[in-house]
């Protein structure tokens, strides 16, 4: 049995654009999903474009957002693909933490756990 390599930075990207790419993948097969519903729920309506209407209070925040996906709401649906799509990104730079880790690069571990505490504070508003 040979003993296991360390990660290289080569390795570290592979495994960031495998990340990058599935959350997108994913994303849009939820943005999708929620739209081809919407379209069968509510395509034969006429919507009045002439007065803006914001998203509803539940599709605003993360907790609803999420809820009202899992309960099949077309809109929610749509919103959580959104949300992931958001999400990937922060995913990288998380993963970017561990690599950082793993490669005993302690500054860049900070600075992106710097980056990373910035980018959930300003999607979660706390």
């Amino acid at each position: 049995m040979t003993p296991k390599t360390p990660w290289t930075e080569r390795d570290l990207e592979i495994e960031i654009g495998k990340l990058l790419r599935t959350g997108v993948i994913i994303a849009a097969a939820w943005v999708l999903a929620g739209g081809a519903l919407y379209l069968i729920q509510r395509g034969h309506t006429i919507e009045n474009y002439r007065v803006f209407q914001g998203e509803p209070a539940q599709l605003r925040h993360i907790p609803e957002i999420a809820k009202s996906a899992f309960s099949w709401d077309a809109r929610g649906l749509m919103q959580f693909g959104l949300l992931l799509l958001i999400i990937t990104p922060i995913a990288r730079v998380a993963f970017s933490v561990v690599g950082f880790g793993v490669e005993r690069d302690w500054l860049y571990v900070l600075v992106t756990l710097i980056v990373l505490g910035i980018l959930l504070y300003s999607l979660t508003g706390t």
